[in-house]
């Protein structure tokens, strides 16, 4: 295969070959109007200097070949000179132009680059190497910018989302305080029965603000890590026994397979916030009656991280946007059950900073999210 550098040198080739034959039509030029000066200042054009100034201005012949001698002959190296050099920054001035139209052509194809239109930049054949690459950054541009509206619009409309489902349990929350407001003398099995409502609404509520500080922040915080040794096995099992009350309703478990004593270098508040989204997404989408698996082992200089769950598989064009911003895998889910779509894309936010890499692997038998971290042995 061609290195790099013989690509790129290449990509030059008809320039370089236009150029080339343009600077030896200008030196043939010159060495060819050279040779015709010589001959018709010493030949044809000396002859006739010579009779004109015997028929015009009456000189003797010997007096006009004089002249001639002297004031042309003897400086015929200068006036070759003088007519060369005109000559010469004729066709420069030619060979400019020519050449700086191709700047004329880069410059208005990259002025099409802001344009909103699906029409190619064409420039010409010596500039193809130019043209695929202006075009290919006229993609990526055009790639980047509606992913950008694409985000911005699931952005949107999960504030919109957010802020409507925000006014069920307020609504809840000042009506059952309104009723215990307005009857202090309200049997206590019913004031408790209400308290309990209004408690629990009041939760969801703090949910739902905690869901818009999660966007706001996310764009605005750098993740700053603190490593430490993290046993991971004592990090798995106090994880199972955090999620046994969304596990008991549904008859789900969670299996942890980890060596014991395999350990990992990292920032144990922020992996354990990616390791309870990858947990939370797989409860939330895995059969009733199911395990959950979460194993991890050593491979090489990496600890490779899995958690396998049996339930519906992820259709394959939602694989690659499974951990974008604001991206849910079922928007027709309420916010009990999903969040604002950040949880995935800060999981990998966090362990790209951490050196590794997360991705998910899905079909109609499971569903199996990997992370891959890099390992640090203790001494």
């Amino acid at each position: 295969m061609k290195s790099k550098r013989e690509q790129r040198r290449n990509d030059y080739t008809k320039l370089k070959s236009k150029v080339f034959f343009q600077m030896l039509l200008i030196t043939v030029a010159a060495a060819v109007t050279v040779y015709l000066l010589r001959y018709i200042l010493r030949g044809l054009i000396g002859d006739r200097i010579v009779r004109l100034l015997v028929n015009a201005f009456h000189f003797e012949n010997s007096d006009a070949l004089t002249i001639y001698q002297l004031v042309i002959r003897n400086n015929m190296e200068e006036i070759l000179f003088v007519v060369i050099l005109i000559f010469l920054v004729i066709l420069f001035r030619f060979s400019a132009s020519w050449f700086t139209k191709y700047f004329d052509e880069i410059s208005a194809g990259m002025d099409k680059l802001a344009e909103e239109s699906d029409v190619e930049i064409t420039l010409s054949p010596e500039l193809d190497f130019m043209e695929n690459k202006l075009n290919q950054i006229k993609i990526n541009l055009e790639k980047q910018k509606k992913a950008a509206l694409d985000a911005e619009q699931r952005k949107n409309a999960l504030v919109v989302y957010l802020a409507h489902d925000i006014k069920t349990p307020l609504t809840s929350v000042i009506g059952y305080l309104s009723l215990l407001d307005e009857a202090p003398d309200m049997p206590p099995e019913q004031k408790a029965k209400y308290v309990g409502i209004t408690l629990e609404k009041a939760y969801r509520l703090e949910q739902l603000i905690n869901e818009f500080f999660e966007i706001t922040r996310f764009n605005l915080q750098t993740i700053v890590l603190n490593k430490e040794k993290i046993n991971l096995l004592f990090m798995f099992q106090q994880m199972a026994d955090e999620f046994y009350p969304m596990l008991t309703p549904q008859e789900k478990q969670v299996s942890v397979n980890v060596p014991d004593g395999l350990t990992l270098w990292g920032d144990a508040d922020k992996l354990a916030r990616v390791f309870n989204n990858i947990l939370k997404n797989a409860i939330a989408y895995s059969y009733e009656n199911s395990v959950i698996d979460i194993s991890a082992q050593q491979q090489d200089e990496n600890i490779m991280i899995t958690f396998t769950n049996q339930g519906n598989p992820i259709p394959r064009e939602k694989l690659e946007t499974i951990f974008e911003k604001f991206f849910r895998l079922d928007t027709s889910r309420s916010t009990n059950t999903g969040g604002a779509g950040l949880g995935l894309a800060i999981a990998k936010e966090i362990v790209n900073a951490h050196g590794g890499n997360i991705f998910v692997q899905s079909n109609t038998e499971k569903t199996v999210f990997t992370v891959v971290l890099p390992q640090k042995h203790f001494t």
